[in-house]
């Protein structure tokens, strides 16, 4: 089975899938830029990390259990001279989980200067929360520096990031902010029935950009990753609903 849309795979979204996807697209995107950008720059996969509270599971103790169910009773539990032990719970605490996510950022050879920084979006950098502050900080210190800035957006769920306009509406978002044009930035919005589009990688002499087909990089990982078989299709997709009238 060829790769089945035209443009992102909707499927690809869903949590069963996702993580993988964000990991092998990272790399996959630093092995197709690396060759075409060397020997003045260079790529290196870097890795964020910080804590999100875990969602908060109680235990339900046996006790409880029993006594919903038509239990016979014990002549133990009729004598109030009898004391029952207490029994401990299962029960789960709120921990902070360790989150890992990977960028890319392009770096000048001779000095090691981060020229351009490169972001995939993950429904943790989306959803409201504390991964979301976590990103947009960052993203506020990149548009601060003189590193240019490509974020892309390949999730429907969840608010995309925030920009002057708010009448906006794609299904897919790749932003370029060159950091010589800023606020000024290119947006790439496309919808489901789309093709990924070609973008450019801003590097620090503009003669020496590059073109990055997107599209091409995934469809070869899903090749590679198999995708076509573990993929059910004919299971419905999960929310957000697809806006086939886009």
């Amino acid at each position: 089975m060829p790769y089945p849309f035209p443009g992102m795979n909707p499927y690809l979204e869903q949590p069963a899938f996702w993580s993988s996807v964000h990991s092998r697209l990272i790399v996959a995107l630093a092995d197709a830029v690396a060759p075409q950008i060397l020997p003045h720059y260079y790529i290196e996969v870097e890795t964020r990390t910080y804590s999100e509270d875990s969602e908060l599971l109680i235990g339900i103790p046996d006790a409880v259990v029993l006594t919903q169910g038509a239990v016979e009773k014990s002549p133990l539990a009729t004598s109030p001279a009898v004391a029952l032990q207490s029994r401990p719970q299962t029960v789960q605490i709120p921990i902070g989980l360790e989150v890992k996510e990977r960028y890319l950022e392009v770096r000048n050879t001779v000095t090691n200067s981060v020229v351009t920084v490169i972001e995939l979006l993950s429904p943790v950098n989306k959803r409201p929360g504390k991964g979301r502050v976590t990103y947009e900080d960052k993203r506020q210190k990149i548009l601060a520096s003189t590193a240019h800035l490509i974020e892309i957006d390949l999730l429907r769920a969840f608010a995309p990031m925030p920009l002057q306009q708010d009448n906006l509406s794609w299904d897919y978002r790749i932003l370029i902010s060159r950091s010589e044009q800023r606020p000024q930035a290119d947006l790439y919005g496309f919808n489901l029935q789309e093709p990924i589009p070609c973008f450019p990688l801003p590097l620090k002499d503009p003669e020496e950009n590059i073109e990055i087909n997107l599209q091409d990089i995934l469809e070869a990982l899903y090749d590679q990753a198999g995708y076509e078989y573990r993929i059910d299709y004919q299971q419905p997709l999960l929310p957000p609903a697809l806006s086939f009238a886009n």
